[in-house]
């Protein structure tokens, strides 16, 4: 298993302009790279591991080339061709792309050294020491261990454009070493959790609990205001620069924040349970839609969903994502769908009669359905009555209540959900979630 760990490094002055003089020649290099690919027959490199034996000659052409660690230049040419992979991973799932173009010195801000020229050391307090092959030494804050059991296979130096500068570890961890997860078909239903990524709450769970978003508004008020203050500098001054980090800082400070609300929740998650179902979310189509998309980008859905699945590695718990569409719309004891614009808040199924919170009725079926994904049916609607019964909900009666639909009608218009609070119906409803 690979995951990383990063620190905020404090490299002296001297060490500081040195780290500056080689990430700007790694540009150079990945830049030539690309030079190279688009004008040498192709059948000399075409490949990150036949470009590395053009090395030698590009020392011996540019002197410059031989001042930065061998091992961590052959780290920009591989980068290179990892970003030309994935450009064409964009294309072949049918995204109109472009092409890699040369990279400005604010465009690339780091360097990796890859399995030699490095060395932690100094590690027995909150302080250590990472040293770099011609750089020399760094001060880190190591405020986390790295596990006894991983293994450190890279490790990237990264400027910030607040101009604070971090490092972070690649670590590699074996699967023996990890933790044992319990067996799929021994899944303890009142150990398995369905967790909604909600509107009006961050995280809602299928056992009842409530995870409130993140209190954000000061945060964005001070970034309005230095935001304000940016707009009134003139633009390539010094003054504009100054301003310019600190609009930076500001950001960094609010990305940070996030993270680190999604590190206690997530490690909350799969150290409380033994198998967490979680929506999948298309997070990039829901941005492009108008409603609440900046509360949707603070969210950091993805990023959340990606914290989780690597979590649950590291500490033995299942992570299944779930298709989100139907969860929304499906009554979680009968199963009929009934369509609800965004703005309906509260599930009321004209089927059964069942009235409940939408995030809550969604979360049951996401606990549902994950379980029928990850063990067998049986299984499955215990974990769904074992939820009902956790939060003090009985389970739906055979016979349907008198405004059961005909049994052949699996859904139901928005029109007939009645709510507290809705639009009148000769209002223009907003757009269907």
């Amino acid at each position: 298993m690979e995951y990383s760990h990063r620190y905020p490094a404090y490299p002296t002055q001297q060490v500081a302009a040195g780290l500056d003089s080689h990430i700007d020649i790694h540009r150079q290099a990945y830049n030539y790279t690309l030079y190279e690919y688009e004008n040498v027959d192709v059948d000399d490199i075409g490949s990150a591991y036949k470009h590395h034996y053009r090395l030698t000659d590009w020392k011996d052409e540019f002197p410059v080339f031989a001042e930065v660690n061998s091992k961590a230049l052959q780290r920009t040419v591989t980068r290179f061709y990892q970003n030309l992979s994935g450009l064409s991973e964009q294309k072949q799932s049918g995204r109109t792309v472009g092409k890699l173009k040369w990279k400005s010195p604010k465009e690339f801000q780091s360097m990796t050294y890859s399995q030699s020229g490095f060395e932690l050391k100094n590690t027995s307090g909150r302080r250590a020491t990472l040293w770099l092959s011609k750089i020399g030494d760094i001060p880190i804050r190591y405020h986390r261990e790295i596990p006894d059991e991983a293994d450190i296979k890279e490790v990237t130096v990264k400027k910030e454009s607040t101009s604070d500068w971090f490092v972070s570890f690649g670590l590699e961890t074996d699967e023996a070493n990890l933790p044992e997860k319990p067996p799929v078909d021994s899944l303890d239903a009142s150990n398995s959790v369905g967790v909604d990524l909600g509107i009006q709450n961050y995280i809602h769970t299928s056992d009842g609990k409530i995870v409130d978003w993140l209190d954000l508004e000061d945060e964005y008020d001070r970034l309005r205001h230095e935001q304000r203050k940016l707009s009134q500098k003139e633009k390539g001054a010094n003054s504009y620069e100054k301003q310019l980090r600190e609009v930076a800082t500001v950001k960094r400070h609010i990305r940070r924040k996030v993270l680190d609300y999604q590190h206690k929740i997530t490690t909350w998650l799969v150290r409380e349970y033994d198998a967490v179902f979680v929506e999948d979310l298309d997070v990039k189509g829901m941005l492009e839609q108008s409603q609440n998309a900046r509360n949707k980008q603070d969210a950091a859905w993805r990023q959340f969903i990606t914290l989780l699945e690597y979590k649950a590695d590291l500490y033995g718990c299942h992570v299944v994502q779930v298709e989100a569409p139907g969860t929304t719309k499906e009554c979680a004891k009968c199963d009929v769908e009934t369509a609800k614009p965004i703005w309906v808040r509260e599930h009321s199924c004209p089927s059964c009669g069942f009235e409940w919170d939408r995030d809550a009725n969604a979360v049951v079926r996401l606990r549902l359905t994950g379980s029928k994904i990850a063990c067998d049916f049986a299984t499955a609607l215990n974990v769904l009555q074992r939820g009902f019964s956790e939060l003090g909900l009985g389970w739906p009666e055979d016979t349907p209540l008198e405004t059961a639909l005909p049994t052949d009608t699996h859904s139901v218009s928005a029109k007939r959900v009645v709510e507290t609070g809705s639009p009148t119906l000769n209002e223009a409803p907003p757009a269907a979630e």
